[in-house]
């Protein structure tokens, strides 16, 4: 945070939470249509033929030459954000911008090649898969190290609904990265229509937001008997940076599209939303935050478990946003409903806090 401009909201985190979703959001619509045009003159454009089904290429044709790599305005709207609004003697907004920063690279780099035509299917997936992972362990164990000097609680303790909590010790590192490698992939899936996983991201964030200003105030976790996480101030300002930005790139994603995100944007933003769940300490919360990111991740595996088994397809097609294209369902039809689902599964979140 800047001393000299802000020193007075350093401890008022719910100013500087707000102020940081409104500059993000402001950020990105000023960087966006900057980002498109560079991207246009460079002629870096998806490429929607895909050769897995002449179906969907063909639904998907209009698509093609779009402007994609928008992820990067959207990474760029969450650092200035943070630069201005985030406390850094908080070890943890390191860690959540490393995390933000290592995944951005890592799409960039795949976008990049895809795009540049230096090889049509981008990074090799096992590497791409291991960057992941490394990454995750790091976040895992830096993760670790912080909680260890903000918050008296074992950082290791994983919390179970209705059923206290275990302490993982050295296993700790693992579940990060697990968490944040199985998000950061359920996100980069559900990026298929125009809007969908960028709303569905901005629903989980905010949900993950209320949830970091609840357990990062020690009056309201008690109330609702969370374990109290004094660094999540900062969460709740790096939340809203991601929400605003995100809610500034669907304004360029919306049916039609003006840009794609790409892996620049969903590997980033999905490994975040997976450390913001560890951070807060509700790790298993996030299979109903991210509800609809598990149920398209599930849909593919589904498919693929169900053809090597029996050779025959659960789904006309996966993941099961573009099974509802085949079934006729208008893209934009498909999209609103899948955000009904996201925002359904979100307030559900919120209320088991209460009841447990």
């Amino acid at each position: 945070m800047m001393p000299w401009l802000f020193e007075s909201m350093e401890k008022e985190f719910t100013l500087r939470a707000a102020m940081a979703g409104v500059l993000a959001f402001a950020a990105s619509l000023l960087l966006g249509p900057r980002v498109i045009a560079w991207l246009r003159a460079r002629k870096m454009g998806e490429q929607t033929e895909k050769q897995d089904s002449r179906q969907l290429d063909q639904m998907m044709k209009d698509k093609n030459g779009t402007p994609t790599m928008g992820g990067v305005f959207i990474v760029a709207a969450i650092l200035v954000s943070v630069a201005i609004f985030g406390n850094f003697s908080n070890p943890v907004l390191w860690v959540l911008l490393g995390v933000t920063v290592g995944l951005a690279s890592v799409g960039a780099v795949d976008d990049w090649l895809k795009l540049s035509g230096r090889c049509k299917t981008g990074m090799r997936m096992r590497t791409k898969f291991l960057l992941q992972v490394v990454i995750g362990l790091v976040a895992g164990m830096g993760l670790h190290a912080a909680l260890a000097r903000t918050d008296p609680v074992p950082a290791t303790r994983l919390y179970i609904p209705f059923d206290g909590s275990i302490d993982l010790g050295a296993f700790y590192p693992v579940l990060v990265m697990l968490v944040i490698v199985a998000t950061t992939n359920a996100v980069n899936i559900t990026d298929g229509l125009d809007g969908l996983a960028g709303g569905c991201l901005g629903i989980s964030t905010f949900a993950y937001a209320v949830i970091a200003y609840i357990v990062g105030r020690v009056d309201f976790s008690r109330y609702l008997e969370l374990q109290y996480v004094s660094s999540s101030a900062e969460i709740t300002v790096c939340c809203t940076a991601m929400l605003g930005a995100t809610v500034g790139f669907l304004w360029f994603n919306t049916h039609p599209a003006q840009v794609f995100m790409g892996d620049s944007g969903s590997l980033p933003l999905g490994g975040a939303l997976g450390l913001v769940a560890c951070a807060t300490k509700q790790e298993l919360l996030l299979l109903l935050v991210g509800g609809v990111f598990v149920i398209e991740a599930g849909s593919s595996l589904l498919q693929i478990a169900s053809f090597k088994l029996t050779g025959r397809r659960v789904f006309r097609i996966a993941p099961l946003h573009h099974h509802f294209q085949f079934c006729g369902l208008p893209e934009t039809k498909i999209t609103l409903r899948f955000w009904i689902v996201a925002a359904v599964m979100a307030v559900a979140s919120l209320s088991l806090l209460k009841l447990r």
